[in-house]
């Protein structure tokens, strides 16, 4: 009798396996000398629109998609874990389950299992964790915008779940997950755990936090959503664009509070602002443009208006690799973030209603939303406008940035007619003309429909 969580778990006949479970059971054989007990598989996502704004408080809607993480996994009595990838790039790794180490400032791939691993044993305050061999296959591109390393975080931390024994729901595992990936250093949102887990096959998900739910969004049946990956690579742990944006939101949310009189000091998203003041995205925009400045504001500025010293900003508000940035742009931040917020709306209300022009209309928002992450925002890159154009010139009725941005994906909408023409198109003009985009073109460009959440397999 499986528990509850594992309705979702798939039986496999043991002599008929999909050949890429039977690939992956023979080189575990291979590599640890026995077969593995079972398998675990979370997918990556991609977001449709509502960029930047999870970390913010607000609902996101992105889809599951094909490419997954998938672990096969042997239980062992010793307390150790060893860890080995199919792809040689990545290298093997082992550690006492007792002791778990995470690197912040090295982000290789074994981290990323670590934190899973360590979020599951925290919050059952595991004495004596299973040990475990694992060996991890990965069909996601490495810093594409795809969700890559929270795929993992989610799988390993399901694996440690199952491992154990133990269960929880979708949604505490979601939940866990988000704040066990901050142990490497990214300040996320949840929408990538959450869609991971939540995700169902054939629909998008409005993903919506404190409390965490998901909605089913059926998207219109006469467009497809295209992935471009521009092959311009960012690893949101390593780099600080990341972070420094969510500090910028966190800088907005203690200022706008201040100005209207609110405990700006337990004010953490821009989104609590809205709710305290009980007012619409429309007017939290007017409310930036007469609160805030579009001048960058000084670390100086910011104590000022605050009325904390230097030091009382970088210990108590900024984070760790965001402590000697000296200038912030709250005004183009927080304006992103309540404009995005409101395009989600409108989308999932257009996607409900279905009018005659809803391709049309949901293109726009998608637009709409490119420019802001790249004026406002100022998270894409010379190749992601490139990219984006050429989409666009080549049938797209919308198309943008998905994931942190500075690289990674574009995500297009196409009319399922134009489908084979555009890709034709878009292929030639980004990927033929570069050596290296050339190389990588197989699986950069797809089409992709919404798929399922994060599952278990075991041998019938």
């Amino acid at each position: 009798k499986l528990p509850a969580f594992y309705a979702n778990i798939v039986l496999l006949n043991v002599s008929n396996l999909p050949f890429r479970l039977q690939k992956l059971k023979e080189m575990f054989i291979s590599k640890f000398g026995s077969a593995p007990k079972f398998y675990v598989r979370a997918p990556g996502r991609v977001n449709l629109i509502g960029e930047h704004i999870d970390y913010c408080g607000y609902a996101v809607l992105p889809m599951a998609i094909e490419q997954d993480i998938l672990i096969a996994v042997e239980p062992v009595k010793t307390q150790v874990v060893q860890l080995a990838n199919t792809n040689s790039l990545y290298l093997d790794f082992s550690t006492s389950v007792n002791n778990i180490q995470i690197n912040k400032t090295k982000p290789q791939w074994h981290n990323y299992f670590l934190c899973g691993l360590k979020g599951i044993q925290e919050h059952f305050g595991l004495n004596n964790p299973t040990g475990m061999n694992c060996l991890l296959d990965g069909t996601i591109p490495p810093s594409s915008g795809l969700s890559s390393s929270s795929a993992l975080v989610c799988c390993a931390g399901l694996v440690t779940l199952r491992a154990n024994g133990k269960t929880l729901s979708k949604v505490e595992l979601a939940e866990i997950c988000t704040k066990s990936e901050r142990y490497i250093g990214t300040e996320g949102g949840g929408m990538d755990q959450s869609i991971s887990f939540l995700a169902e096959e054939g629909t998008a998900k409005l993903i919506e936090f404190s409390p965490l739910r998901a909605t089913d969004v059926r998207l219109p049946s006469g467009a497809a959503f295209v992935i471009a990956n521009s092959c311009v690579e960012l690893n949101k742990a390593a780099t600080s664009h990341y972070n420094i944006r969510v500090m910028e939101c966190r800088l907005a949310t203690k200022l706008l509070s201040k100005s209207k009189g609110l405990d700006w000091k337990k004010m953490l998203r821009l989104h609590d602002v809205q709710t305290k003041l009980g007012v619409g995205l429309e007017e939290m925009l007017t409310i930036v443009e007469e609160v805030l400045h579009p001048e960058p504001y000084s670390t100086e500025e910011i104590c000022k208006c605050l009325g904390i010293s230097l030091e009382e900003l970088r210990s108590q508000i900024l984070s760790q690799n965001t402590q000697d940035v000296s200038t912030f742009k709250l005004y183009q931040r927080a304006k992103h973030v309540y404009s995005e917020a409101a395009r989600v709306l409108e989308f999932k209300k257009i996607c409900n209603e279905a009018p005659a022009d809803a391709i049309q209309l949901l293109g726009e928002l998608m637009n709409q939303s490119y420019i802001s992450c790249r004026e406002m925002y100022e998270c894409s890159c010379p190749e992601l406008d490139r990219l984006v154009d050429i989409c666009l010139q080549f049938g797209a009725i919308g198309s943008r940035l998905t994931g942190a941005g500075w690289g990674g994906c574009t995500v297009s909408m196409v009319p399922t007619d134009k489908l084979n023409t555009f890709l034709k198109n878009v292929r030639k003009a980004y990927y033929q003309t570069d050596v290296q985009r050339l190389a990588l073109e197989k699986n950069s460009l797809f089409a992709t429909k919404p798929g399922r959440g994060a599952l278990v397999f075991v041998e019938a």
